[in-house]
């Protein structure tokens, strides 16, 4: 695997989907995993353009829209370094699990990686949503 900026958001996402992309024949499931792209600085105007087309802030990094343990789905806010989770991505993480959704807070592309390597073979060992894994 190519070197990723491990601290910084962006390089671990970069990382997570070379990883499922290697991972796809093992878990044919990883080829709807898919990045929602809300984040990022932007300039005034094309900020305004997005949010009259729907983006809204907090919503989570990552999902994988199958179903397992009683789940819809999978929802990711994955974070690299001291990064926390806000106001916004709480209130959606907690929205999304009480909708049925696994919901997960990662630290790193290895903790996300585990955490849907587990959800999709064995989701009753995550737990109940709304977790918080680290490296």
């Amino acid at each position: 695997m190519r070197n990723f900026r491990r601290e910084s958001e962006d390089g671990n996402q970069e990382a997570l989907f070379v990883w499922a992309a290697v991972h796809v024949m093992q878990y044919p499931e990883l080829a709807y995993l898919h990045h929602i792209p809300n984040g990022g600085k932007r300039d005034r105007m094309t900020a305004i353009a997005l949010k009259r087309r729907g983006v809204r802030a907090g919503v989570p990094d990552i999902s994988l829209p199958v179903s397992r343990g009683g789940f819809h789905g999978l929802y990711i806010e994955l974070k690299a370094g001291t990064n926390r989770a806000t106001e916004h991505q709480r209130r959606w993480m907690e929205f999304l699990g009480q909708q049925g959704y696994m919901t997960a807070i990662c630290y790193g592309w290895e903790s996300a990686a585990q955490v849907i390597e587990t959800y999709l073979t064995d989701p009753e060992k995550i737990g109940s949503a709304g977790q918080v894994f680290r490296e």
